[in-house]
């Protein structure tokens, strides 16, 4: 029988056919793809015809669409719902695509066909955007180290494929601590926390096989109980659990993981005539240069640490006249901000929770897209890779465009976090392709026949990640290499962080914060403290983020650290961390930084984007309407519907006329002084 994942797919609009495949197949298939890539790029070396673009880099467009089949349905599942047959592939997977990737880029000929092509791209009369995948070509080339020849090659074969096996198990590992912990609560645990906190430890402790509710690892469920629970005992317990992730001693620690990555990358970087890592990576990037993200980082360190201290002292007071003899810490921080911000706001989140519905939210996300966008979502029935995803054919006009999956819900085979990934990207060459966008979250899941309630930062993460769909799904251009999210990485963030502006619309909450029980819209009331409290806790937000930013700076700054986590202390003593506040990602379960090179050096890409972001909304309000044509128009054609076709400050300047400065943000942050 032909093997589902290398047959021709019959499925609506090519969708993988998951009711058919099973983790058996990935295996064989995953071979054959690999050969069938490798011939591939040998037959587009090999011509003997001279190198043009359509027979050197359009034929590498279009090359590898089985492995991409094969790679874009595995790693969908592997990430979102993993299991041991998963996790044992991703390891036989990692090495094997290194030097898959490693063999291309070390192909001689094959580069020197490219190298050609760009001694006289002034020749060839490109169009603008060839002339881009020409540029990107070559420099991923010669970055990858397709200039190194003898020992030096070697070598570098070596690192690359040693840094993809030690990715694969950072993930693995922090996924097992994720995991295997859980703390059973007592009826009498319960005790102050609201209903649905206790919905979900109720339906968190069935999924795990429990005979009472348990509070795990998923930070839909440990944030809302640092939140609630007036218990310190157990709120401390369950933040060093959730703060030792990937540091337990054993077979899952990560620590010395890190270390070998953070070599291993200087290394890279030193093969390849760069001063360190991080002076390699941000090269390609907006930024540019470490001292720019340092700046950058700074400015906004300095007011937000001003802010968080000032905050922590009032909180002491709060801890204190509960009698507690001790100094704040970190799981103390998020109960008294809580009971802080209904002091100063009057906002209680379990007032709020109950308007913001997951169906609501994501049709307040659809609702935007068509006010700004023109696009329209209908519900899809096919198979998918779990049974808690949704699928949706996005048109405009009665076009297609793309499919839309959500998968929203935690469970303990996905991975923390929430993300963006397309199971197929947007081109028109070779061939003409309409992507497949999928977003996972991790809220928590409700109990049978009741509705999923999110807080207020859920519903922002939901729109965040279908900001990074738009960007696939708006896409327009001619090649893959460059369509939707293919762009530097501190540029990638602008339209999801952009996206969640729309969310704080009034509007868009009077119509879609409904109440679960009554259907009631949201009281003006409500509102209005809900959008007052927009800044509240930003020093303590903005302070956590910096810290893990700086210290992903300073590790790939210079010579990589023997001890990253005695590194890390040094850094964050330097700084002057409140005591009080954490690293939002400590390193060993820094999977941004360290379960590959994404975000490597790259944590700070958050911040670059959001000077933009902030600055990018501004435009829609002095236009004096969130969903004004004109500007929306301008966004999709300079933003989201250009990819990486040109450079990221010239779409930037072309949307809005000049690059922006830092002070939308801190005025955003509600830090400007």
């Amino acid at each position: 029988m032909t093997n589902p994942l290398l047959a021709d797919w019959d499925t609506p609009f090519r969708i993988a056919p998951f009711d058919r495949i099973s983790d058996e197949d990935f295996a064989p298939a995953f071979e054959v793809a690999l050969k069938e890539h490798l011939d591939e790029i040998e037959a587009i070396a090999a011509n003997p015809e001279p190198p043009t673009f359509t027979n050197t880099i359009e034929a590498m467009e279009g090359a590898g669409e089985q492995l991409d089949k094969v790679l874009s349905t595995f790693f969908s599942v592997a990430g979102a719902d993993s299991n041991e047959t998963r996790q044992a592939l991703q390891r036989e997977f990692s090495p094997k695509l290194a030097a898959h990737s490693s063999a291309i880029y070390a192909n001689e000929p094959l580069f020197a066909r490219i190298a050609a092509l760009w001694e006289k791209r002034d020749t060839l009369g490109l169009s603008d955007e060839e002339a881009r995948v020409l540029y990107l070509t070559h420099r991923g080339f010669v970055r990858a180290g397709a200039a190194l020849r003898g020992a030096e090659a070697d070598r570098m074969k070596e690192v690359k494929s040693r840094l993809a096996v030690l990715g694969t198990q950072f993930t693995q590992n922090l996924l097992k601590d994720e995991s295997a912990w859980f703390m059973p609560l007592a009826e009498d645990d319960l005790e102050g926390l609201p209903g649905f906190v206790v919905d979900s430890a109720r339906a968190s402790g069935e999924a795990l096989g429990q005979d009472g509710p348990v509070v795990t690892l998923s930070r839909s469920l440990i944030t809302p109980f640092l939140q609630f629970s007036p218990r310190r005992d157990l709120r401390e317990k369950a933040f060093r659990a959730w703060a030792a992730r990937g540091a337990n001693g054993g077979e899952t620690d990560n620590r010395e993981i890190a270390a070998e990555v953070l070599a291993l990358r200087e290394e890279r970087a030193g093969l390849l005539g760069y001063a360190d890592f991080a002076h390699f990576k941000l090269e390609p990037e907006m930024a540019g240069t470490p001292d720019r993200v340092r700046d950058l980082l700074m400015q906004v360190w300095e007011p937000a640490r001003a802010q968080a201290l000032r905050d922590a002292e009032e909180m002491q007071e709060m801890l204190r006249a509960d009698g507690v003899n001790d100094s704040l810490q970190p799981w103390d921080w998020r109960y008294y901000a809580e009971k802080r911000r209904k002091k100063l706001h009057d906002l209680d989140e379990t007032e709020l929770k109950p308007y913001l519905q997951l169906d609501r939210m994501i049709e307040a996300a659809f609702t935007c897209a068509n006010r700004l966008f023109g696009l329209e979502f209908a519900p899809l029935d096919v198979p998918l890779y779990h049974p808690d995803c949704r699928a949706w054919e996005v048109t405009r006009d009665g076009k297609h465009l793309a499919v839309f999956i959500g998968d929203y819900f935690a469970r303990s085979s996905k991975r923390s976090g929430a993300w963006c990934s397309a199971m197929r990207s947007q081109a028109k060459r070779p061939e003409v392709e309409t992507p497949i966008v999928v977003n996972v979250c991790n809220f928590a899941k409700p109990s049978a026949g009741k509705p999923a309630l999110l807080s207020y930062d859920d519903a922002r993460t939901l729109f965040h990640e279908f900001g990074h769909a738009l960007h696939q799904i708006l896409s327009d251009v001619e090649f893959g290499s460059v369509s939707g999210t293919s762009v530097a990485r501190d540029f990638v963030e602008l339209p999801s962080q952009l996206y969640e502006h729309w969310l704080e619309v009034p509007r868009v909450l009077e119509e879609f914060a409904t109440h679960a029980d009554t259907g009631a819209p949201m009281p003006k009331a409500l509102l209005d403290k809900v959008l007052a409290a927009a800044t509240f806790d930003m020093g303590f937000q903005t302070v956590e983020y910096v810290a893990s930013a700086m210290v992903d700076l300073e590790f790939h700054s210079g010579k990589a650290p023997a001890d990253p986590m005695a590194r890390q202390s040094e850094i964050l003593g330097g700084m002057g961390m409140p005591e009080a506040i954490t690293m939002r990602h400590a390193t060993p379960h820094f999977a941004h930084v360290f379960a590959g090179d994404g975000y490597s050096s790259g944590y700070y890409s958050y911040m670059w984007s959001e000077v933009m972001d902030a600055d990018a909304f501004a435009a829609f309000e002095e236009a004096g309407d969130a969903f004004d044509p004109e500007t929306a128009r301008k966004l999709e054609a300079f933003i989201l519907s250009k990819g990486g076709s040109r450079e990221a400050e010239d779409l930037y300047t072309s949307f809005r006329g000049r690059m922006p400065g830092v002070e939308a943000l801190l005025k955003g942050r509600g830090l400007a002084a």
